[in-house]
């Protein structure tokens, strides 16, 4: 089994804190991680599990053998009550490990948010690092670092793990008919299913257009209203759908930054699929050929490059913030992380070529900003290339 850069970060919280959330999208590889913390594994997508704690949530929660794991708690969210009066009658740090594949303390009927009582982490699918079995080392920690240390991979091997994305059960599917299948039964099976469960909806056709019309617009900036009109819907129900699959850990935003550095900043936040695998298969392309010739090729190396940051910031010890950067003069920057005032632009190309002119936007705002930042373009070709001594280009392999 693959190490997970969380693991460290999982095992101190279980350490000092009597609950914690492991939370992720469906088949992240949360339950085996789950799985290697506490002997005693509880189950509530078993039918007869589930009714026995919904029937009397308190008794179930004081006659587990402890620690325990529950996983899918979100199956049953009367249970974090019970948790709450528990664990103020008898608190033992780690008793209970609970994985959740939708965000159940977002969720209305979840009424108490634990408070003191809970350390919540998550869990993206498989990073590339994780991939090749360096799961300690961390990305965004070496940009901060200018550690530009990078290894020599050929661009079609970059690609073809683009379009494998993260899912651990896609890592070993040799061929783009079988992940054809495997993200269709995805979709089917634990997207659609989570999505009633948690919108209480009965048109699950209009949800589904929705995804599908959602996941070209990966990287683009959030227009409810352009996008209940293609799918036919309410700007209300575009604003549920996009909230059910925040919840499902399908969908991210990613805020506008702001500086006052003279100029008017676009408010509107954009939206990223959380994994390249899956988008690619909405947007039906499976093979490099198809990738190369594909329009959408640019968003989804965009895609891969923000995933793969949030991925990290995750297990960073030093807080660090990604942000979107967009002026009403139309001077763009794909990411600004932040940490303090320090603070690495990013720019992603999808050409194997990189000039000075791609930094232009990086080296306008590096003049206006009184923060000290670096800039950084990653393109798709395979040399570590220094513009000058506060920029510099790095190839996609550099996440490997």
């Amino acid at each position: 089994m693959l190490e997970r850069s969380i693991t460290p970060i999982l095992d101190t919280a279980l350490e000092i804190s009597p609950i914690v959330l492991l939370k992720g999208a469906r088949q992240v590889g949360k339950s085996t991680l789950a799985m290697e913390k506490n002997q005693n594994y509880i189950v509530l997508d078993d039918v007869s599990t589930r009714i026995n704690a919904k029937d009397d949530p308190n008794r179930f929660v004081e006659t587990l053998s402890k620690p325990v794991t529950i996983d899918e708690v979100q199956k049953v969210p009367e249970l974090l009550e019970s948790l709450k009066i528990y664990i103020d009658k008898q608190r033992n740090n780690g008793d209970f490990l609970i994985t959740g594949s939708a965000n159940i303390l977002d969720m209305k009927t979840t009424k108490d948010t634990l408070a003191g009582r809970i350390i919540e982490i998550n869990l993206y699918p498989l990073s590339s690092k994780e991939k090749v079995s360096k799961a300690k080392e961390n990305v965004v920690d070496n940009l901060f670092n200018h550690d530009f240390t990078s290894i020599k991979m050929k661009t079609n091997r970059v690609v073809e793990e683009l379009l494998k994305g993260g899912y651990p059960d896609v890592q070993n599917l040799e061929t783009p008919l079988k992940r054809k299948l495997w993200f269709s039964s995805y979709v089917s099976t634990y997207i659609e299913r989570d999505a009633r469960d948690l919108g209480e909806f009965r048109d699950i056709d209009s949800f589904y257009r929705f995804v599908n019309i959602l996941a070209p617009r990966s990287t683009t900036l959030l227009n409810k209203s352009k996008i209940g009109k293609e799918v036919g819907i309410r700007t209300e129900t575009v604003e549920n759908y996009l909230v059910i699959l925040q919840q499902t850990f399908q969908l991210q935003m990613v805020r506008p930054f702001f500086e006052n550095i003279g100029k008017q900043f676009v408010k509107s936040s954009k939206i990223f699929l959380n994994d390249t695998g899956l988008m690619s298969y909405f947007l039906g392309i499976y093979t490099i050929e198809k990738f190369e010739s594909s329009s959408y090729k640019g968003a989804l190396v965009e895609t891969f490059v923000f995933n793969e940051l949030l991925k990290h910031c995750e297990f960073s010890m030093d807080d660090t913030k990604i942000y979107h950067y967009l002026t009403n003069d139309k001077k763009e920057i794909d990411f600004i992380l932040q940490r303090n005032e320090e603070i690495i632009a990013v720019e992603v190309k999808s050409s194997s070529k990189v000039a000075k002119d791609d930094f232009r936007h990086i080296m306008d705002y590096q003049k206006k900003s009184s923060k000290n930042v670096f800039g950084i373009v990653f393109y798709m070709g395979e040399n570590v290339l220094h513009i000058n001594d506060r920029c510099v280009a790095l190839p996609l392999g550099y996440f490997y």
